[in-house]
């Protein structure tokens, strides 16, 4: 369905309530960043929305083969050429998106996601819990989960493998997040019909963008990415989610209001009740 300054911040909204957001599914060429960010950015090109979530490592590819590799298409943030078309885009067509790449901060390289939107480059997450081979190619992120106030809506980000963590959304919830953007390359079965339990335990939305294909480089076992890319809503309901194997660029209303009530009934309400002092952490 074709139809889509600012740190880190507690509380603060109103501008709209509703909101036109979405996600590109798509299968990236490995190493192949021009023509992965020339085909992504014409799409962007043609979408009317205020928010865009992109998948995980979306203009590299995923299955690195070695640490020079990853170092090569590793690029700095914010000033690499990753970010700066995706600030292009964001600025002439009036949205934000997040988006995931590998990010080089000097020795090191991170699996991280970029925030910008209309105002230039917002921040940038580095992704908490690195999934299987990715520990030898990426430094674990040193970011925590942090929220951005967007305007119509407050935003936080986890990358994939971050979902298997409930700590991760609560985290963004209890910083007063509407959104939690959720750029992927899942291969695992689970997390499309988990998603759901992670908005309704912290009433937000979500939106998951993974990507489709497989890679099988230098002798590895093949990956194959399941698709499956969705929005899901504070009750969680799945709003849309795409098929496993086939692209898809999607755009919906939402109403990021709907996130700011915690209220289960007239006696619970899902934040206020928490009771810190009991849990063991």
């Amino acid at each position: 369905m074709e139809r889509a300054g600012i740190t880190p911040c507690p509380f603060s909204y109103e501008v709209k309530s509703t909101m036109r957001v979405g996600f590109y599914q798509y299968e990236p060429l490995f190493g192949d960043v021009a023509k992965n960010l020339d085909l992504v950015t014409a799409r962007l090109e043609q979408a009317e929305a205020d928010l865009i979530v992109l998948p995980e490592l979306f203009a590299s590819g995923y299955q690195f083969v070695s640490q020079e590799e990853t170092h090569r298409l590793a690029e700095p943030v914010p000033d690499g050429q990753t970010v700066r078309r995706l600030i292009d885009v964001a600025t002439r067509r009036q949205m934000h998106i997040v988006a995931g790449l590998p990010e080089q901060s000097g020795l090191r390289c991170y699996n991280s996601a970029v925030i910008v939107g209309p105002s230039g480059f917002l921040g940038c997450y580095r992704k908490t819990h690195l999934f299987y081979e990715e520990t030898l190619f990426f430094t674990p992120g040193d970011t925590g989960f942090q929220v951005w106030d967007i305007g119509a809506a407050k935003i936080g980000v986890m990358i994939c493998f971050d979902w298997y963590y409930p700590e991760a959304a609560r985290s963004l919830a209890l910083q007063g997040a509407d959104i939690i953007c959720h750029p992927s390359n899942l291969v695992l079965p689970n997390c499309p019909d988990s998603m759901p339990v992670r908005c309704l335990e912290n009433r937000v939305f979500a939106i998951t963008c993974n990507r489709i294909g497989s890679e099988a480089r230098g002798g590895k076992d093949r990956l194959t990415y399941i698709g499956s890319s969705e929005i899901v809503t504070p009750k969680g309901v799945i709003q849309y989610r795409a098929s496993r194997n086939g692209e898809d660029f999607a755009v919906l209303d939402i109403d990021p209001t709907e996130a700011r009530n915690k209220q289960l009934n007239r006696y619970n309400d899902l934040l206020r009740d928490r009771r810190g002092s009991l849990y063991q952490m």
